[in-house]
């Protein structure tokens, strides 16, 4: 994993210079996230080795239909030809995170042990807001098992104040 992320890391970076020199982030974020969708389908993984196809061919089956950047075109002929078009998931993900930076923007996903209604999302996402001092892009999670609170990951940050934490030291502290 950590060898497909170095070696997609200068492709998203390319990728992201592109989009940006043509204003065309949202579009470009669009498109490679079809083609990573794509690259996934264990159809597509089968016949991305097959000699008998040329960088053309797969270069067909991942673009989306209707959807036409010459420059996004020329970007997947360059990883086909480059044999790399494996790499789009992480590409793509890669592009998304330089382009939430650009954008100022924090992605932060809240697992709650319960669904969160729309005031408490708004104060959390005020909060983050507050914390990291960018716009805050918040998705929601439920996992029971955490039986109260809500676990934070913003990225490199996380924040667990779930029960099930807070009751996993409390008996690690009376075990001492």
């Amino acid at each position: 994993m950590s060898q497909a992320l170095t070696l997609a890391r200068p492709y998203a970076r390319a990728a992201f210079s592109l989009a940006r020199e043509q204003a065309r982030l949202p579009q470009w974020s669009q498109l490679l996230a079809f083609s990573a969708m794509a690259v996934a389908q264990p159809a597509v993984q089968s016949v991305l080795g097959d000699p008998r196809l040329s960088a053309n061919d797969l270069v067909e089956l991942l673009q989306p239909q209707g959807e036409y950047d010459p420059t996004f075109r020329r970007f997947l002929e360059t990883l086909a030809e480059n044999r790399r078009l494996a790499l789009l998931p992480e590409i793509a993900g890669l592009f998304d995170e330089l382009k939430a930076d650009a954008e100022r923007v924090v992605k932060a996903t809240v697992t709650s042990a319960q669904a969160l209604d729309s005031n408490e999302l708004a104060k959390l996402r005020e909060s983050l807001k507050r914390r990291f001092g960018r716009e805050v892009e918040i998705s929601t999670a439920i996992d029971a098992g955490l039986i109260g609170g809500a676990v934070i990951d913003a990225g490199d940050v996380v924040i667990d104040g779930s029960l099930r934490t807070k009751l996993a030291r409390l008996g690690a502290a009376l075990a001492n």
